[in-house]
């Protein structure tokens, strides 16, 4: 019964293959370029149906990727008693070839003997003369995987990048070894049954390691652009000639020469909101190069102020800053307050480089308005607006008195302003009872606003007694006393 149950399983799980469509999504054809190979684990201690799961995750992985040389090439290599390469990286071409290949993978069975099979991924990645990047993938059940630490290790040394899915029996500290940093997104341990789970997350780490290097936009502005690509070049054996202008050619084409071991270029002076066309063009007399190209659009003018904040609020004062700083395309900055609905406006006039400013001399518990503006060099002028409130004074305790009742003990009675009152927070010095010499501990207490007075206990030599008024809006200032112990008649004063 379980065998006709497991061969159910597995009849499932190829119509559900054969089901599979082989076009290739548009966003990812054509995004990557370097060596991929699996490790797959072949051996008796992975059930058949877990096998059969793996490969199903292998197609769907790579199922997305453009093949063959200048693309992705991919290979597997079985771990079982002996190691067996069921495919190299010359040998597909194209899906439909890869796909077919996968479905006709055979279990080896026998041992979990990784070190061999490690041993023949290191001839297979570490000896190519392609300049690209590789990745091995292990796909394992983790278990008894064996002294794999020095292997990787040399396979990390010379540039592979070591990603594993682990299918929850692993060793998990073995495979944390293995794998290449962030752990995050290159190691995955995941139940057989929810493998399908990972194969996003795992695709874009992938798609990250190997992403054609071409030419793109890494950073923008309204003024100016990064392009970046993968250098193909050495330094004295070829240049890169890069040419760029608008699309509506607002401005005659630009044309730069850069050092072969170059890999980025910041274009500047550009008119903001413009698409741009760049291309790059490889130099060398060795061989020949694809030129690169690359459309943009610059961003949209930004004109200070675009932001405009408010820190440092006191019950006087306030700091209001803004930005972006344009010193080149600000003369100065003229920034205005008045009490709110129609208190008198005051004015500061400020250096082009100046951001920030401290209005001091200002009404506590009062609601301003602060306007910032930037006179351009274009003559044109720019205001934004904030609100601003300096925080409330508030009323200080009237009157603390100390009063002694007996040794280490002392009445405590205060006055305060009771509008808006809350309450007081009282703290006071307390005498440690585990030890004499040990250090007196602070306690504190929250009374209510009823409260006038109250009596500590068990008080240290010396006590410093704090009381506090709470009102809505915060704390006020305290009075704190002194309750000095006289020696000679236990007195407190």
């Amino acid at each position: 019964m379980k065998t006709f149950l497991l061969r159910c399983v597995l009849l499932w799980a190829m119509l559900q293959w054969s089901n599979m469509q082989i076009p290739v999504p548009a966003t990812v054809l054509n995004c990557c370029e370097g060596d991929i190979l699996i490790l797959l684990d072949s051996s008796g201690s992975v059930a058949n149906y877990e096998f059969s799961r793996m490969l199903l995750f292998t197609a769907e992985l790579l199922r997305p990727f453009s093949l063959g040389r200048g693309h992705v090439r991919v290979g597997l290599l079985q771990v079982g008693t002996n190691p067996h390469l069921e495919f190299g990286l010359e040998v597909h071409n194209n899906q439909e070839s890869l796909q077919k290949a996968l479905r006709t993978v055979s279990q080896l069975q026998g041992d979990t003997n990784t070190e061999a099979a490690l041993r023949v991924a290191q001839q297979l990645l570490t000896k190519t003369a392609e300049n690209v990047p590789r990745i091995l993938l292990w796909l394992t059940d983790g278990v008894q995987p064996g002294d794999v630490d020095k292997l990787m290790s040399e396979l990390k040394a010379e540039g592979v990048s070591v990603l594993a899915v682990s299918t929850v029996h692993g060793n998990y500290q073995v495979l944390q070894r293995a794998v290449t940093p962030p752990l995050e997104s290159h190691l995955y341990s995941v139940d057989i049954d929810n493998i399908e789970i990972i194969t996003e997350d795992l695709k874009e780490a992938i798609i990250k390691i190997i992403r054609a290097e071409r030419l793109h936009v890494v950073d923008l502005t309204s003024h100016s652009a990064v392009l970046q690509w993968r250098p193909v070049l050495k330094a004295g054996r070829g240049y890169y000639e890069l040419q760029y202008n608008s699309v509506g050619k607002r401005d005659p084409e630009t044309k730069r020469v850069l050092p072969g071991d170059s890999s980025w270029v910041e274009l500047t002076n550009l008119h903001p909101d413009t698409t741009y066309t760049a291309s790059l063009r490889p130099e060398s007399n060795q061989m020949l190069f694809n030129t690169l190209s690359v459309n943009f659009t610059t961003l949209p003018d930004v004109l200070s102020p675009a932001v405009v904040s408010v820190s440092d609020s006191g019950p006087r004062q306030v700091r209001v800053s803004w930005g972006p700083l344009q010193p080149t395309r600000v003369q100065r900055y003229t920034v205005e307050y008045g009490t709110i609905p129609s208190g008198h406006v005051q004015t500061v006039m400020l250096h082009s480089r100046q951001n920030s400013t401290l209005l001091t001399s200002l009404e506590p518990g009062t609601q301003y308005l602060v306007t910032v503006s930037a006179l351009h060099v274009n003559g044109k002028e720019r205001a934004m607006s904030v609100r601003a409130c300096t925080q409330e004074v508030l009323p200080t305790l009237a009157d603390l008195q100390l009063t002694p009742v007996q040794r280490q003990e002392v009445r405590v009675a205060w006055q305060a302003h009771q509008e808006g009152l809350k309450g007081y927070w009282l703290s006071w010095e307390r005498e440690n009872s585990l030890s004499s010499s040990s250090k007196p501990s602070i306690s504190s207490v929250y009374l209510p606003p009823t409260s006038h007075s109250t009596q500590l206990t068990h008080l240290a030599p010396s006590s410093r007694v704090c009381v506090s008024p709470v009102y809505s809006s915060g704390r006020g200032d305290g009075i704190c006393c002194t309750a000095e112990r006289h020696t000679d008649s236990s007195q407190w004063g």
